[in-house]
């Protein structure tokens, strides 16, 4: 089937620099990408990911990592399951 139906849409150009990178280390362009992505809206109806508001333990956590604070660090990927108990 021919392409011919044509979407526009406004964002930043840093949100468009960053994604472009992106699709551009994944081998697409971002026509593909946004094809990708009403694909899958299309075939399960809905939106292909949770869209959620985060509640206040989750917006900290997301500050605290932004800022640097309360982080957990580990010396290697044993070192973090030992502790996580797996």
């Amino acid at each position: 089937m021919t392409k011919t139906a044509m979407i526009r849409a406004r964002t930043t150009p840093a949100v468009k620099a960053d994604t472009e990178r992106i699709f551009q280390r994944l081998g697409i362009s971002t026509s593909e990408a946004i094809n990708l992505f009403l694909a899958q809206v299309k075939m399960r109806k809905g939106l292909p990911f949770d869209v959620r508001i985060p509640n206040k333990a989750t917006l900290k956590a997301m500050k605290d990592a932004d800022e640097g604070k309360n982080l957990t660090t580990y010396d290697s990927v044993d070192d973090f399951f030992k502790k996580m108990g797996v």
